[in-house]
């Protein structure tokens, strides 16, 4: 029975290594490209080059005009951060609501939360874009911020509602006979608990939110407001020939900020979908 067991394991362990190795290489040609030149990126088909242009990186980090990536990493960090911290924190909340108390229409509301997942972003373009008009926030961080605060997206909110959902109702009940309040509750017990699918949300809303590119490009218009997506592109708007190694470059340094999140909450991403939506 072992002999049979061991060639499967084989097997498996072999196809994981191959399919990961598929994954990865785009990463890996995408660092390999940013060390050649731009007659060898398109000339050679080899990932690494003899002679690697290191100064590629200085170069792309000065930026094609006046700023420097500096300041896109600046105003993107400006941008990510209140909003993933307003996203889990509203998304928190409302989903508490939903799922330990009972109010009036809360069929209804719950319906009309899930229903928003349906709808195609194309859709809310033109009414968010003319509403923040009205409001005075274009060329700002606000149409980002503000609605990340008033728990807008309903993912998040149905994942960390699934989640609590799955906690035994006597938590509350102890708590409420030591003389804990509802707020106390939320974030001395279930919150501490829910800290999977609360790290899950941050992760998911700090990767999408980084590499954001329409959205910014809606509402933001000025230079030097621009974060790190809108950057890259304007590297590609400002000269006739695209120095695609600087370009390639500033992407690898891009995207090492999302990779970092990621491997550091690893276990509590992994956590947190593998118990989200399987519970209740």
């Amino acid at each position: 029975m072992k002999t049979g067991v061991l060639p499967r394991q084989t097997v498996l362990f072999l196809f994981m290594c191959l399919f990961g190795l598929v994954m990865v290489y785009p990463l890996i040609w995408l660092v390999g490209a940013s060390l050649k030149s731009n007659q060898e990126i398109f000339g050679s088909l080899s990932l690494w080059t003899s002679h690697a242009q290191w100064d590629s990186y200085r170069k792309g980090w000065m930026g094609a005009g006046q700023y420097t990536f500096t300041l896109y990493f600046i105003n993107t960090l400006k941008l990510v951060i209140p909003t993933v911290l307003l996203t889990v924190v509203s998304s928190t909340i409302v989903g508490y609501g939903f799922a330990r108390f009972n109010f009036p229409l809360k069929k209804l509301f719950f319906t009309l939360m899930i229903s928003t997942l349906m709808l195609p972003q194309a859709v809310l373009v033109i009414p968010r874009y003319i509403l923040f008009k009205n409001l005075d926030w274009l060329n700002s961080y606000y149409p980002f911020i503000v609605p990340a605060a008033l728990a807008t997206n309903a993912f998040f909110v149905f994942m960390i509602l699934q989640f609590l959902r799955g906690l035994p109702r006597e938590l509350d009940e102890s708590a409420k006979m030591d003389g804990a309040g509802t707020f106390v509750i939320l974030v001395r017990i279930l919150v501490p608990l829910a800290k999977p699918a609360l790290v899950s949300a941050a992760i998911f809303e700090f990767i999408w939110t980084w590499n954001d590119f329409f959205n910014s490009l809606i509402y933001i218009t000025s230079v030097k407001k621009y974060t790190v997506a809108l950057a890259l592109r304007m590297a590609l708007d400002n000269s006739s020939s695209a120095p695609w190694n600087q370009v390639l470059a500033m992407s690898v340094v891009a995207i090492l900020p999302c990779i970092l999140v990621f491997f550091l909450a690893q276990k509590y991403f992994v956590e947190g979908i593998a118990t989200t939506g399987i519970k209740g």
